[in-house]
């Protein structure tokens, strides 16, 4: 298989684990074909070829192409895939983004898995891009969080570094973050109870965990940063309540923005000065971008 495409516009992409990519694919493939493809075995003869092209139907950006090699390679090694557009590069509607060629059973047999996979994966990397493109110019990065598809974070999260966006924490097992519910727990609704409730937690974890802590009131933010924490989260917060959020932080913690965040409204969470703005929508709440796998199949005779 091989891998010609244009320059990316980011300059660099951790790749998803591979162990990972082929656990997604490999249990898709057992939910989709577990006893083969009876379309294709009854209707496609063995000698059959496919020449594929993977067309944008609208503009957007590129994640996957990585995942559409590995999803053929896994169905059938003899398929060769040749990317024409690089993982993070923006492309318009029609451009042709890979070509695929091999036995029509195998380019039909994953045909769905990788286009479904593209589809979405191209989605978050669109809509993040969108985001990021919104507060350039400012410090303010933007970031996913844990709402993600269950079973594809792997894929999700690097769709949104193709986009030029940052990941949060992966999971529970990375980082501490202390939401309303545990504080609620802790505390009993005390605000007196924050800055020991955080300080005790903070005895029994290592000296390298991160520690990130959500307010959603201002009067909270120094009982918070009393216990020493990385970061705080203002959740929900107005415009204005997010400066004045920022300005009683005054440097001692990283400030991410969160709640309300959306294409109209990020340059305006980003001109209040927070350092990160996490938006949980670039992960759970986008729409399959229109890309179509388009066949060209020719049956040719066995020598």
């Amino acid at each position: 298989m091989t891998q010609t495409a244009e320059q990316s516009t980011v300059s660099y992409l951790a790749p998803p684990e591979p162990r990972a990519v082929d656990k997604i694919i490999l249990n898709a493939l057992e939910e989709d074909s577990s006893h083969g493809d009876l379309t294709g075995e009854a209707y496609l003869p063995v000698e059959s070829t496919a020449d594929a092209v993977l067309r944008a139907r609208v503009p957007g950006v590129l994640s996957g192409g990585s995942v559409l090699l590995r999803v053929f390679a896994l169905v059938d090694p003899s398929v060769r895939v040749t990317l024409l557009v690089s993982e993070g590069a923006s492309f318009d509607a029609g451009t042709v983004l890979a070509r695929i060629q091999g036995p029509a059973r195998a380019v039909l047999l994953g045909e769905r898995i990788a286009l479904n996979l593209v589809q979405r994966m191209s989605a978050i990397a669109t809509a993040t891009a969108a985001l990021v493109q919104a507060v350039a110019g400012t410090a303010a990065r933007v970031a996913d969080t844990r709402k993600t598809t269950p079973g594809l974070r792997a894929l999700e999260r690097y769709a949104v570094r193709c986009g030029g966006g940052h990941n949060h924490r992966y999971s529970l097992s990375d980082a501490v973050m202390v939401k309303d519910n545990h504080l609620a727990v802790l505390t009993g609704g005390d605000p007196s109870k924050i800055t020991e409730a955080l300080l005790d937690g903070k005895s029994r974890l290592g000296h390298t965990v991160h520690v990130e802590v959500e307010v959603d009131r201002l009067d909270m933010i120094e009982p918070v940063l009393a216990a020493g924490v990385d970061t705080i989260m203002l959740d929900n917060f107005s415009l204005e309540d997010l400066a004045e959020g920022v300005r009683q932080v005054d440097g001692r913690a990283i400030v991410e923005a969160s709640g309300n965040v959306r294409l109209e409204t990020i340059a305006d969470i980003a001109a209040t000065g927070v350092d990160v703005i996490s938006s949980g929508a670039l992960t759970h709440s986008v729409a399959a971008l229109d890309l179509g796998l388009d066949i060209d199949i020719s049956v040719r005779s066995t020598p």
